[in-house]
């Protein structure tokens, strides 16, 4: 089938009642995004093919620090000592409000933009969790309400936080302990999704990090009581692990690979590697169980007689949700409308239905893109993690799922690299961009809007809560997909 093209775009009408209750000035504001479409479709699909890992996101990075200077945002590059973080800002004084935009791949994925399972080889990573459109459509709302403040007099804060190494490296933990989001209101964030809501949902606080063991190379035929085997400490350890899950909370998720674990057979390794995340939703639960993978880490070594030693690479808390900011954003998600296809992006969503089996056929449908999800206010969890949990706990946030997926798609997939290489995702991502955009102008149109979210965040959040990283006060761990 003939992959879909980003910059074939048909503008997104909005719900007829919804034009008709918007105010002149929100009507531009979304008209203007839609007239740039093709443009942000085409930094979309220029990020998607590049597919740059956490903390070597380099050129993406780039590319929309120079899309917000052209449109006059003073950036801010090479912030909490990462290279590929920035903070761009127009405006002044108050109220501040943030926009959060990502950027990084997923390493071992790869998939052209066909509805067929087909990678590409040459690549070591892809977007299957969608970044390359999270960056460009925080970056049109950005620069869309930047054009509102412009043509209406309005005053006010807009800053978009270029954040990069979500997957795992934890890069907007380091912006939080460097003090970047101490002085912004309110911090607005999306994500790539299979539909659009915006609840008021909470998140998997994580720890992650990397087990090395050290032990003495030795033929293994020839001399292997000479040899002390580093992968027998990785099994060992993984194994004690493996007996630990039924003895911690059942919603506790324990996820581990070996990253290293020898070269050949016949030499017993001297060196092996696994690396573990631990999450659950509430973070005092994830801190004990990482303390009890430690100790099957330690008891694994004693075992073996092998070293070991550990390294912290990351850590999130939860998300802190504000229904407050969510009942907005949910209101403004709904005057957007949703994603409607047209008949070739039909066809491939059908086709890619055909991977899923019975999953899409009974459950989700391409029309399903098109629907705006009821709010759910009944403590939902999203199984991921995400280091927006850290700026929730240091800043009133709010974020929404719009549908650049093909409805049925996992997360972390192929069937979520292609689409999001697709005009498919392109839509969604202005769907994003849309709401976003509206729910900006809303708090800089509103101060006690935003001073009762931050009431509410504030009652939330405990009078005596003290923020500290799960991380600790480790330095970036810039080379941690290296």
């Amino acid at each position: 089938m003939k992959p879909l093209t980003v910059l074939a775009l048909a503008a997104l009408a909005l719900p007829l009642q919804a034009q008709k209750s918007l105010p002149k000035d929100r009507q531009a504001v979304l008209t203007g995004l839609d007239s740039k479409m093709a443009h942000y479709g085409g930094l979309s699909k220029q990020i998607w093919d590049w597919a740059e890992v956490g903390y070597q996101e380099v050129k993406s990075s780039a590319l929309l620090q120079e899309e917000l200077k052209k449109a006059g945002f003073t950036v801010q590059a090479g912030v909490a000592g990462i290279p590929t973080a920035f903070v761009a800002t127009y405006g002044s004084g108050k109220p501040v409000v943030g926009i959060l935009a990502e950027y990084d791949a997923l390493p071992g994925i790869t998939q052209d933009a066909t509805p067929e399972r087909k990678p590409i080889d040459s690549k070591r990573a892809g977007h299957a969790c969608g970044h390359n459109l999270f960056g460009p459509g925080s970056t049109a709302a950005a620069i869309a309400v930047k054009e509102w403040m412009q043509a209406n007099g309005k005053t006010g804060t807009i800053k978009l936080y270029g954040t990069p190494a979500e997957e795992g490296g934890s890069g907007k933990v380091y912006m939080v302990r460097e003090g970047l989001f101490n002085e912004t209101d309110v911090v607005l964030h999306w994500h790539p999704a299979d539909n659009n809501s915006a609840n008021p949902s909470t998140s998997l606080a994580n720890i992650t990090g990397k087990f090395r063991f050290r032990g003495i190379s030795a033929h293994a035929a020839a001399a292997p009581e000479r040899g002390r085997s580093a992968l027998d400490g990785v099994e060992s350890m993984n194994y004690m692990v493996n007996m630990m899950r039924e003895h911690i909370p059942s919603d506790t998720r324990v996820h581990y690979v070996i990253t290293r674990g020898g070269e050949a057979p016949n030499v017993v390794p001297d060196f092996a590697e696994v690396y573990y995340y631990a999450r659950n939703k509430n973070r005092a639960i994830v801190q004990d169980v990482w303390k009890r993978i430690v100790k099957a880490a330690e008891g694994a070594a004693l075992g073996t007689e092998t070293k070991m030693e550990y390294e912290v690479i990351g850590g999130v808390y939860n998300i802190l949700p504000v229904e407050t900011l969510s009942q907005v954003m949910h209101k403004n998600l709904g005057l957007v409308g949703g994603v409607t296809y047209n008949e070739e992006e039909t066809k491939f969503a059908e086709k890619m239905g055909e991977s899923f089996g019975a999953t899409f056929g009974s459950i989700k449908k391409p029309g399903d893109a098109a629907k705006i999800s009821t709010m759910n206010t009944n403590d939902p969890v999203s199984g991921g993690s995400t280091d927006v949990g850290d700026v929730s706990w240091a800043v009133p946030t709010v974020g929404l799922s719009a549908a650049t997926w093909v409805p049925g798609t996992a997360a972390h997939s192929w069937q979520a690299v292609a689409a999001a290489g697709t005009s498919i995702g392109v839509k969604g991502m202005m769907v994003a961009a849309k709401t976003l955009s509206l729910t900006a102008i809303d708090l800089l149109s509103d101060p006690a809007l935003v001073q009762k979210a931050r009431s509410d965040w504030q009652t939330a959040r405990g009078a005596d809560f003290k923020y500290e990283a799960l991380l600790g006060n480790r330095k970036p761990a810039l080379d941690y997909r290296k």
